[in-house]
C-alpha cells in the first residue's frame, strides 16, 4: 500500500510540471512593457513607508524606555512585534510586485 502511494506521489510530482510549462515564445512576450518599472515603484514606496514606520516605532519605544526604565520589559516585546509586522508588509509588497510581473 505504501509503495503504491509513494509511486503516485512521485509520478504526480515529476509529470505535472510539463502540463503547466510555457513555450519559449510565450515566456519572451511581455504583456506590459512598464511592468518592471511599476513593480520597482511599488517596492520602493512600500519599503519607504515601512522604514518610516519602523523609525517612528523605535523612536517612540526608546523615548518611553528613557522616561521610565522600569517599563522596558513591557515596551520591548510589543515593539519587536510591531517591527516584525512592519517588515512583513514590506516583504509582502516585494512578493506581490514580482508576482504581478
Amino acid at each position: 500500500m505504501k509503495l503504491r502511494q509513494m509511486f503516485w506521489s512521485l509520478a504526480t510530482l515529476f509529470f505535472s510540471f510539463s502540463a503547466f510549462a510555457e513555450s519559449a515564445e510565450e515566456m519572451t512576450k511581455s504583456a506590459d512593457p512598464y511592468a518592471s518599472l511599476a513593480s520597482a515603484i511599488a517596492i520602493s514606496v512600500a519599503v519607504f513607508g515601512a522604514a518610516l514606520g519602523q523609525g517612528k516605532t523605535a523612536a517612540a519605544a526608546m523615548e518611553g524606555i528613557a522616561r521610565n526604565p522600569s517599563a522596558q520589559g513591557k515596551i520591548f516585546v510589543p515593539m519587536i512585534i510591531a517591527l516584525a509586522l512592519l517588515e512583513s508588509l514590506a516583504l509582502y509588497a516585494f512578493v506581490i510586485a514580482f508576482v504581478k510581473i
